[in-house]
């Protein structure tokens, strides 16, 4: 048996040896920025909470994210990544191991974002989420235009500012943050919000949808590639345009709208034409209009007179016809004469034949005749009177069927008519409301156009306006003679004034800086 050899050090429990272990690294480790591979990653656990490790070539390290902590992550874990990870080391007495609590979490560099969006590309493209096919057209002209932004950014400003040079229309914006935890989020949410309107809802469904955001590093524009934000843009019914970032910022959502803009002004630019341009068309279409029916009328104007020359003479073809009755008109006494002394003949032939006798017995026999012809017709007006009778009778009978039918019918379909009524009696005043609302939002758009085309708002920023005697509107310094009378019309009023002669020049600043030296000049060469 071994002899135990005596000490004087003090025992400590296995608690407190864990503790003072615990103290001494958090207070040699309070603050940490680790470079590393995460392995082992599952996703938060059904407490929230989320524990895998970072690795390089030749250490491990165990990793916990606590649940609040992960909720306010700009970047999520993934499984393979390699990132940066700024927290504290610590120590977990349960297990005697030590660990790193992170409190920040950011991608390797711009080649780990890289990557990952490549993944997600890939994974998003073989789902068929990008193929051209499920492209829509966007409509010519929308009548209401739905954006989906930040409502205090120049975004905004610079989208409407657009659509009212272009041609005014309305516009329905969907407030979001586009950066940021929950960005996301709230554009997926936004886009699904817009397609969800029906024809019944209080606001009117949008034509065309503007996803907009301004230009950006690659983790400013992160939330346009994530996954719920390049599904709610596929799904959109209704056609989507994408216009985040600059030119030269491409985003997975830019592959699932219909339509790709290089800015936000481009895109409105992209959802209403010119109304100035729509309407020299249609000018000049009307003018050719009218331009091809003048020349249709001149065509079947020349082939109607050449038809005309190709006719013979309208003398020429009552000529024989003319003849022919005048030889007629010569022939009628004669053949006049001819012909009553043949009914002459006829007539006194016929009176040799006749007697007394013969006319006695004829009228004999027409009398018996008509003796038989009232017997049968009385008979036969008897049985006639039966049928017609018989059949009053069974129309009586039918109609009396026909008329119950009818009734009930009749009753059914007021019945109807009135619950019909009654729901379009309740639908009226909604209706009417709707009517009244987007008369009032025509009215509102063309009082803004009338006063972004008035001079008086020019007057307004500064501006005067000089008329002559006449009151015609002076352009030019030459058209104003020297003693003429001037009428200057302000914002707020007119004032008289009297021209003097031309201006003299304004004299040069003697403390006029000189003018800066363009960049790069005076610089010696490189090489």
């Amino acid at each position: 048996m071994t002899d135990v050899v005596p000490t004087n050090a003090a025992e400590i429990t296995v608690t407190e040896l864990s503790s003072a272990i615990k103290r001494t690294v958090e207070d040699a480790f309070g603050f940490v920025r680790l470079r590393g591979e995460i392995s082992g990653y599952k996703g938060p656990s059904s407490s929230g909470h989320c524990y895998f490790r970072l690795k390089d070539e030749g250490a491990t390290i165990e990793a916990v994210i606590w649940k609040g902590t992960f909720a306010r992550l700009k970047f999520k874990p993934q499984e393979g990544l390699e990132v940066v990870a700024t927290g504290r080391v610590t120590t977990f007495p349960g297990s005697s191991k030590y660990q790193v609590v992170i409190e920040s979490l950011e991608p390797a560099g711009v080649g780990a974002l890289m990557a990952l969006l490549e993944e997600r590309r890939r994974k998003l493209t073989a789902e068929g989420l990008f193929e051209a096919s499920r492209k829509r057209p966007l409509p010519y002209l929308p009548e209401v235009i739905g954006v989906v932004t930040s409502p205090t950014g120049a975004v905004i400003r610079d989208i409407l500012h657009r659509l009212a040079d272009r041609f005014p229309r309305t516009v329905l914006v969907w407030p979001v943050r586009v950066q940021g935890e929950g960005s996301a989020a709230e554009v997926a949410n936004a886009i699904r919000g817009f397609n969800a309107i029906d024809d019944d809802s209080d606001l009117p469904r949008p034509d065309v949808l503007i996803v907009a955001r301004g230009g950006g590093s690659l983790e400013d524009l992160w939330g346009f590639n994530e996954e719920i934000v390049v599904r709610a843009a596929a799904e959109s019914v209704i056609p989507l345009i994408s216009a985040v970032g600059h030119e030269t910022d491409t985003t997975l959502i830019d592959f699932a709208a219909d339509r790709r803009a290089p800015t936000p002004t481009a895109a409105a630019e992209m959802a209403v034409p010119v109304r100035a341009d729509l309407i020299a068309e249609v000018t000049d279409l009307a003018r050719r209009q009218v331009a091809g029916i003048m020349r249709l009328l001149d065509d079947r104007r020349t082939q109607t007179r050449a038809a005309s020359r190709a006719l013979p003479d309208a003398e020429r073809l009552l000529e024989q016809a003319r003849q022919r009755l005048d030889n007629a008109g010569e022939r009628l006494p004669n053949a006049l004469i001819a012909n009553a002394a043949a009914h002459r003949a006829q007539l006194l032939r016929a009176a040799g034949r006749l007697s007394p006798g013969m006319l006695t017995a004829r009228i004999a026999r027409s009398g018996d005749q008509i003796v038989a012809l009232s017997r049968r017709a009385g008979a036969a007006a008897g049985r006639r009177i039966e049928i017609q009778d018989q059949g009053f009778r069974t129309l009586s009978a039918r109609l009396s069927r026909s008329l119950g039918v009818y009734a009930a019918a009749q009753t059914t379909h007021i019945a109807r008519s009135r619950d019909r009524l009654g729901d379009l009696f309740a639908r009226a005043p909604r209706a009417i409301d709707l009517i009244l609302r987007r008369r009032a939002d025509r009215l509102d758009g063309a009082s803004k156009l009338l006063s972004a085309l008035s001079y008086q708002g020019v007057l307004a920023r500064g501006f005067a306006l000089v008329r002559d005697e006449a009151g015609k509107p002076l352009r030019t310094a030459s058209a104003v003679a020297a003693g003429a009378s001037l009428t200057i019309e302000f914002a707020d009023g007119r004032v008289a004034a009297q021209a003097r002669g031309e201006a003299p020049p304004r004299p040069a600043k003697a403390d006029a800086k000189p003018a800066k030296k363009p960049p790069g000049e005076g610089q010696g060469s490189l090489f």
